[in-house]
């Protein structure tokens, strides 16, 4: 079956879109029609709204799109050659036109946006103020996403699996959750059962889009600072970076059952006073965690490092299985993955 690129924008005459730009722009297309078909029904039976349609399929067309409900969020990566930000401009709007023919969507529900090698916190700084907000529901829970403002858009949708692992294991266990960004692993963790749930994240900002997540989904998550945790709360957001915090962790002999560390690549925030390098400070980060483990307890590590590998000879102690492969859904498959692993105690 040939599907056809249908439609032309107002402001596109014929003579400013080069022809090699429409061809690609009926790739896409094509692409995401068949994409789109081969996907819906399994994220219909699997509950998930959200889902990657696109990623790099083919090489002349660098972009990733991720439909969530009736709206995308995309984006461009970084070419390896340079060219022309008009010309760019451009392109990008014929493609921001295939997938909103594609997927029946408005196009002011597209959102495509430059993706660039990041370093420190890029990743999470804010592009706009548009404010295009989607709650969009996952294994029968709500989250919030915005679509327009950031890279990213609060809910990472290659570990929906191991948020539907981490809601099957939780039950009355005592969880903590570093690194936490918007909680989507806590939310998962409390309706699993957990009987309590600490979540850490250096920004005011995330920990607020955290607990409207729990509002989402019937709870309450209690911001606080460092160890205070309040009477009665089950679900603390805690402000503050995830090193210092264990520190405090251990001098105050706190112990938990299961901790789940996903730490960025790279992080130079102002406000700790050592930037964060996955590479350099893995092994420390590894080791202060498993220190805070109860008896029978399992540490959770994940990392997005292009080429990051864990070498075992640096834990000789420990019991490490990688999981990476096993918790892959079905939008993901032979796409790059981060790592993931489950380390415990010999």
């Amino acid at each position: 079956e040939q599907l056809m690129f249908l439609g032309r924008s107002g402001s596109e005459s014929g003579g400013e879109i080069c022809a090699k730009t429409e061809v690609q722009g009926e790739m896409l297309y094509n692409r995401l029609v068949k994409r789109h078909r081969h996907l819906k029904k399994w994220a219909r039976r699997i509950g998930a709204e959200a889902y990657r349609l696109y990623d790099r399929d083919i090489p002349e067309i660098p972009l990733v799109i991720d439909l969530y409900g009736d709206a995308i969020s995309g984006a461009l990566y970084k070419r390896p050659y340079e060219k022309d930000e008009n010309q760019e401009s451009l392109w990008l709007s014929v493609m921001k036109r295939a997938v909103s023919n594609a997927l029946e969507i408005p196009a002011d529900h597209v959102f495509l946006k430059q993706r660039e090698r990041q370093r420190g916190n890029a990743q999470y700084s804010r592009l706009g103020r548009k404010g295009f907000f989607r709650d969009v529901r996952e294994g029968g829970l709500l989250f919030r996403v915005n679509l327009s403002d950031y890279l990213d858009t609060g809910l990472f949708l290659d570990a929906r699996p191991r948020r539907a692992l981490l809601r099957s294991e939780v039950q009355g266990k005592k969880i903590l959750n570093l690194f936490c960004y918007t909680a989507s692993f806590s939310v998962y963790a409390a309706r699993g059962g957990a009987g309590q749930v600490d979540s850490v994240d250096m920004s005011r900002a995330y920990l607020e889009w955290a607990a409207l997540n729990f509002a989402l989904n019937g709870m309450e998550g209690q911001l606080c600072e460092g160890l205070e945790r309040l009477p009665g709360k089950s679900f603390s957001l805690i402000r503050s970076d995830a090193l210092s915090f264990l520190k405090r962790a251990a001098a105050q002999k706190s112990a938990w059952d299961l901790i789940i560390l996903d730490p960025p690549s790279f992080s130079n925030s102002k406000k700790t006073p050592v930037a964060l390098d996955i590479r350099r400070d893995h092994r420390e980060l590894i080791n202060r965690c498993l220190d805070l483990l109860r008896p029978g307890a399992k540490l959770w590590f994940s990392a997005n490092a292009k080429g990051f590998r864990i070498d075992p000879g640096d834990f000789p102690d420990l019991s490490i299985r990688d999981l990476s492969e096993k918790t892959v859904d079905e939008d993901f498959r032979g796409k790059r993955k981060s790592v993931f692993y489950e380390i415990n105690p010999l």
